[in-house]
């Protein structure tokens, strides 16, 4: 007897259904020879389609919708180029911890071992996108899709988010056969062991002088954050990806930048410091290890990372919101008298530190601020006004807020990523943040979000070159080379791609001219040069 579940379908629609049955309703990719049987059944299964102009743009923007929405965010492409394009966006995921599906056809299933010369051909194009993800599978026949996406989901959904590949060899796509569907995966939840949140709180309930380093892995759980560190009286300092996870205005809030020499001290100067969903990276401390001079308890969900960069006295491996809520049960004490105090002096140096490192980006970080409000969004490249900038002075107040390239520090991830936030939600204000010489690498989506009439600002600030490259030679005593850049007409440049483009003389000017580009019916491109004296 037939399974009445069962249905016969082709390859390419039983992929749309089973992305539509996990609850996908964006694609972002672009359609190719070998990928068409996939776009003929998108829209039959509801799912829109997003067309940016490269598949690098494609993959970074799934990746801001995935941060943005909390969901794993569907890179599509074809064969061969089309996924080796895509493959620098799904190594940025890998390295920041970001559920992204990239999905592309494969040679065929009897494809000669050696190749043959067949269009887009590439030597093994799964391993070279299993080398930057965390899952891939490549199917062998029209039944296997629907399991085999839902085991690259649950794979996303399981401990550590990571990205995933899927590879369906190109001569299933139009193949028919009976297929059953697969529902969601139960994920298992990764409750903290009791005996190790035991050994935590008995650490923490001793501490005069607790502190808190919140990364990424904390974005889930924000209010637990926030709870503890209230109890424990424990000012809270977080990584680029933990920006925003305590909102920066709150009294214990130390704000975001761990590589600042005054946060070294407030470390050092703790006796007892809880670290919280974070690699504790040479990406984020840009100066070598901290130095605990007390215990040092670890949450993270992924056990290997727990050991990575900092050994704990206490690991409390599992989810960050269960470990955070486990220790809030145990903690029986006061928080510090002082703690308001403490965190309030800390605050006052660490802000020291930023605008003295961020100073020559600080009224256009102001004027930012003033229009982004306590919602707003900001997708930073991998630029000086970014990294040096708006990590520590421009104000986040959610998790989410600021989308940053920490672990690859890939140039042109901003305005993609941007683009992926808005789509995510499209009610909040989102800028892309980019150097002259970041843009360059995507400013073609431009065209995708003109098209898509998103009223989308980016903020272009121009020192001639790529900045810190430059600087960096200087540093070393070497002439620069093939750091300068020009001065690209970038407002006539996006005027070109269908936005509006705009010089921005005055910086004060920013604010208002921000406003009008978020009441826009496409995106504005807004040129500031860096004032003279800045960084390079």
């Amino acid at each position: 007897m037939s399974d009445p579940a069962k249905t016969t379908v082709t390859g390419g629609e039983a992929l749309a259904a089973a992305l539509a049955a996990h609850g996908v309703d964006v694609v972002f990719g672009i359609p190719g020879t070998h990928n068409l049987p996939i776009y003929a059944h998108l829209r039959g299964h509801g799912i829109r389609h997003f067309s940016p102009r490269h598949e690098q743009g494609a993959g970074y923007a799934a990746d801001g919708y995935a941060r943005v929405s909390g969901r794993p965010g569907v890179c599509l492409t074809t064969t061969g180029p089309g996924a080796l394009n895509a493959i620098t966006a799904a190594a940025q995921a890998y390295s920041d911890s970001v559920p992204v599906l990239f999905i592309a056809p494969g040679m065929p299933l009897a494809h000669p071992g050696h190749g043959n010369g067949f269009l887009h051909e590439v030597k093994d194009q799964t391993a070279a996108m299993a080398a930057v993800v965390g899952h891939a599978h490549r199917v062998t026949g029209v039944p296997e899709i629907p399991a085999a996406v839902a085991q690259a989901f649950a794979a996303m959904r399981s401990g550590r988010p990571r990205p995933a590949y899927l590879e369906i060899p190109l001569d299933l796509l139009d193949q028919r056969a009976e297929v059953t569907p697969v529902a969601p995966l139960p994920v298992p939840a990764a409750p903290p062991g009791p005996e190790r949140l035991d050994r935590a709180a008995r650490v923490l309930a001793g501490a005069a002088r607790p502190g808190v380093i919140a990364g990424g892995g904390c974005r889930g759980a924000a209010g637990e954050l926030r709870r503890l560190a209230e109890a424990l009286g424990a000012p809270v300092i977080t990584t680029a990806n933990g920006k925003g996870t305590l909102p920066e205005d709150h009294p214990l809030s130390l704000g975001a930048g761990i590589h600042h020499p005054s946060v070294r001290e407030f470390i050092a100067e703790c006796d007892a410091v809880v670290a919280v969903g974070t690699e504790l990276a040479p990406s984020d401390l840009w100066n070598g290890p901290l130095r605990f001079t007390g215990p040092l308890v670890r949450i993270d969900i992924d056990p290997h990372q727990a050991v990575v960069n900092a050994l704990p006295d206490v690991s409390v491996i599992g989810d960050a919101a269960a470990a955070l809520a486990g220790l809030l049960d145990r903690h029986g004490g006061s928080p510090a008298p002082d703690a308001a105090a403490r965190a309030a002096r800390w605050r006052a140096r660490i802000r020291e530190d930023a605008r003295r490192e961020g100073g020559p980006w600080l009224p256009i970080l102001e004027a930012m601020a003033a229009a982004l409000g306590r919602d707003g969004v900001v997708a930073g490249d991998s630029t000086m006004a970014a990294y040096y900038g708006a990590l520590s002075n421009l104000p986040a107040y959610g998790p989410a807020a600021f989308l940053y390239p920490t672990g690859l520090g890939t140039l042109g991830y901003g305005l993609p990523a941007a683009i992926g936030a808005k789509l995510a939600r499209p009610g909040v204000r989102v800028v892309a943040l980019h150097g002259d010489g970041g843009v360059m690498f995507t400013v073609a989506e431009l065209a995708a979000a003109a098209q898509a009439g998103l009223a989308l600002p980016v903020v272009v600030v121009d020192n001639g070159g790529y900045g810190e490259i430059r600087r960096e030679m200087l540093e070393r005593g070497d002439t620069p080379l093939a750091v300068d850049l020009g001065h690209p007409d970038f407002p006539g440049l996006a005027r070109s791609l269908g936005c509006h483009g705009v010089t921005i003389e005055d910086p004060e000017r920013l604010t208002a001219e921000l406003e009008e580009a978020f009441r826009a019916d496409r995106p504005t491109l807004l040129h500031v040069r860096e004032p003279e004296g800045g960084a390079g």
